[in-house]
């Protein structure tokens, strides 16, 4: 697995709820897809970028895939917005590449994403009792 990707999926602190890095049951705030490349070139590879309101709202977690080779960002029902980020999972394609799989939900899927890349990278960004970044 991708160095970055198998350091997430591995850690202790990933997927424990109680973690105010986890990313389970923050609230999307952004998704930026864009192609790169230098200005005037064609461009080279497609990169997303997602930042989430942690669950604790003391944080913003973002994810970084550079180099991404296929995505699906799915829809069922988002009249009242993405609602909870519930459930990931990292998992190897065929090529060795990283596929994260995620799930939106309320009282019930309101979204499902598949991001396939060479990697992904994880930061972590405190926010004051105001609301902005430290």
């Amino acid at each position: 697995m991708p160095p970055s990707a198998h350091e997430l999926a591995t850690s202790d602190w990933y997927f424990n709820f109680s973690e105010h890095r986890c990313p389970h049951d923050a609230w999307l705030r952004s998704v930026t897809i864009s192609d790169s490349g230098d200005t005037g070139e064609k461009p080279e590879c497609v990169s997303i970028r997602v930042r989430l309101l942690a669950a604790y709202h003391d944080g913003i977690i973002e994810f970084h895939y550079p180099q991404v080779v296929r995505y699906q960002l799915g829809a069922i029902g988002i009249n009242q917005g993405h609602r909870d980020w519930r459930y990931d999972e990292f998992r190897l394609s065929d090529d060795g590449l990283v596929i994260h799989e995620i799930e939106w939900s309320g009282p019930c899927e309101t979204a499902r994403w598949v991001i396939e890349a060479k990697d992904v990278f994880y930061h972590w960004f405190p926010v004051d009792a105001g609301g902005s970044l430290a």
